[in-house]
């Protein structure tokens, strides 16, 4: 497998650390709201890979946090007149609702930046010791140009940096490139004990400490969305490799940014929109395919036009998958399996790991779904084909599907009693040539949700 490596930028074959298990660190959301579609993207595509990885054979450590104390999160307590771990409690609920919608895998480990404060303590110490670090007043920041291979991911020269850099009214650092490892509290704010004084951490050092303690000091790959390159994914860099003396990430993958009627998503333009009030109508399931349809580090586009077309390619796949398990039903056993299409079909498992071996090519590795839904159309059903062929083709389309994390919403074929008992009703019906009958059979059917398709080898149906 090949991936793009942002440190490099370029494709590099992916060579775990340790051959026993893969270590993976996504950065998690700040929890002080509803996720927006931005935030899905990473959550879906760096799910996916971990799946394949996974279906792959490799043994997956995942890692991904939650930022539960920052000041987004103050401000909104403040605004609501709760606290800060009431604020982070709640969206962390509402989290779990739109991630598990989007048929995001739990993490190995989802931890909190405030259930790792001696962590955070202990690396800013080893970094103040080595003196790439200093306080001031109960702040203490990291001296930024110590470290001099500054800006080597985001491969900006430090004359670029500094000249955009700046001293906000109160600190009180060295230099401007300089960035908060604690800060003093202030008045009215959330704190813990530390050995400048009571504070909290800031937001890069809290990645750097959760890394170390669940992953170690080198993992292989760090994940998150463009928008995290500079400085946050730059300055964990930074404190890691300085506190820990060695390499901290081999592989950055970071995914592109979402535009919505072509202008970049963002919160100042008020075009942001969440997860939950696209799937309230269009339910989770398109946003996920919407959100891998293209290669991760492609910028897309929102709108309702492109949500409506990802609405209509799952319906083609539940279709073709509902047809497959009726012909599955129906297949005749004493059909002599035709070894030609079998191979073209279990081709398609290739074509799959093909497209997604090189750099997590999501949108390829749809194709290929879409090239077996076709062979599967027009080379299976309405045919006199093996069960063997049909049962093949079944797995195969689950496999690949089962990757992307799509098709989740299956609905079971067990029909009850009733349902059975008029569909068969039915069928009797137009054996006696009661054509009436039959019809308002189906149209009964049909009010219940359940909608008939007559075919040569039978009845097949479908739910709405």
């Amino acid at each position: 497998m090949k991936i793009y490596n942002t440190m490099t930028r370029r494709k590099e074959e992916f060579v775990p650390v340790d051959k026993n298990e893969v270590k993976i660190y996504a950065c998690g959301p700040t929890v002080y709201n509803f996720i927006h579609i931005g935030n899905a993207r990473p959550l879906c595509v760096f799910d996916v890979l971990r799946r394949y990885m996974e279906y792959r054979g490799m043994n997956v450590k995942f890692v991904q946090n939650f930022t539960d104390v920052d000041d987004k999160i103050i401000k909104r307590a403040n605004e609501e007149g709760i606290t800060f771990e009431e604020v982070s409690k709640k969206y962390i609920k509402e989290f779990w609702t739109d991630a598990h919608g989007l048929n995001f895998k739990d993490a190995t480990v989802h931890p909190k930046a405030t259930e790792n404060i001696d962590e955070i303590i202990d690396i800013i110490q080893s970094l103040e010791a080595k003196g790439y670090a200093y306080a001031v007043d109960g702040d203490v920041y990291f001296r930024t140009l110590k470290f001099k291979e500054y800006g080597k991911l985001s491969h900006q020269p430090i004359e670029d940096l500094q000249s955009g850099a700046r001293i906000a009214i109160g600190e009180k650092k060295e230099d401007p490139l300089d960035f908060a490892l604690w800060k003093a509290a202030k008045e009215g704010e959330p704190y813990w004990e530390s050995p400048w004084g009571k504070g909290r951490p800031g937001w890069h050092i809290e990645c750097s400490a959760m890394n170390r303690r669940y992953l170690g000091k080198t993992i292989d790959i760090h994940c998150g969305g463009k928008d995290l390159v500079f400085p946050h994914h730059e300055n964990e860099i930074t404190q890691s490799e300085c506190a820990n003396g060695c390499t901290f990430a081999k592989y950055w993958m970071h995914n592109g940014y979402i535009n919505v009627d072509n202008v970049k998503m963002s919160k100042s333009l008020g075009n942001f929109k969440t997860v939950r009030e696209i799937a309230d109508v269009y339910g989770y399931e398109v946003i996920r395919y919407f959100l891998i349809s293209s290669h991760y580090r492609s910028p897309i586009n929102y709108n309702l036009e492109i949500i409506e077309q990802c609405k209509s390619a799952l319906d083609r796949l539940y279709t073709c998958r509902e047809s497959l398990d009726f012909a599955i039903k129906n297949a005749n056993d004493d059909v002599a399996c035709d070894d030609e299409l079998l191979a073209l079909i279990t081709n398609r498992r290739e074509q799959f790991i093909t497209a997604m071996d090189d750099d997590l090519n999501t949108a390829d590795g749809l194709s290929a779904v879409f090239e077996l839904v076709k062979d599967i159309n027009t080379k299976i059903l309405d045919k006199n084909i093996s069960k063997k062929i049909c049962m093949s083709a079944a797995e195969i389309f689950d496999e690949l599907c089962g990757v992307l994390g799509i098709l989740y919403n299956r609905k079971s074929n067990d029909l009850d009693a009733e349902i059975e008992a008029l569909i068969a009703k039915r069928q009797k019906a137009r054996a006696n040539k009661d054509w009436a009958a039959a019809d308002k059979i189906r149209d009964d059917l049909k009010s219940k949700g359940i909608i008939l398709k007559d075919t040569p080898q039978g009845v097949t149906w479908t739910k709405e």
